[in-house]
């Protein structure tokens, strides 16, 4: 029972984890890439995160399968939605503040 939760647990920060990130990280860095606002770049992305996560699943003996499943969807949806941002336009203020 505790496994279990602890495991759900690490999931859920790193499905959170991933899907802010990659949504940052298209919106501030790579806005002006074509290539990162292809529909084909989400599925990339994800499959790329679930590699790398198919590592630590490896590792961990908590985590299993689904762990990395998660975590590849949660980067594929966050690029996806830091895309979508850009097209949209409807982008956060990035000045200093002053």
């Amino acid at each position: 029972m505790i496994f279990s939760t602890i495991a759900f647990i690490i999931a859920s920060a790193g499905a959170i984890f991933g899907y802010n990130v990659a949504k940052r990280f298209v919106r501030d860095r790579l806005r002006y890439v074509e290539g990162a606002h292809k529909p084909a770049t989400p599925f990339i992305a994800g499959i790329g995160a679930y590699l790398l996560a198919m590592i630590a699943v490896a590792l961990l003996p908590i985590v299993g399968l689904g762990t990395a499943i998660v975590f590849g969807l949660s980067v594929a949806f966050g690029t996806a939605a830091g895309s979508r941002e850009v097209r949209s336009g409807n982008l956060p203020y990035l000045g200093s503040g002053f």
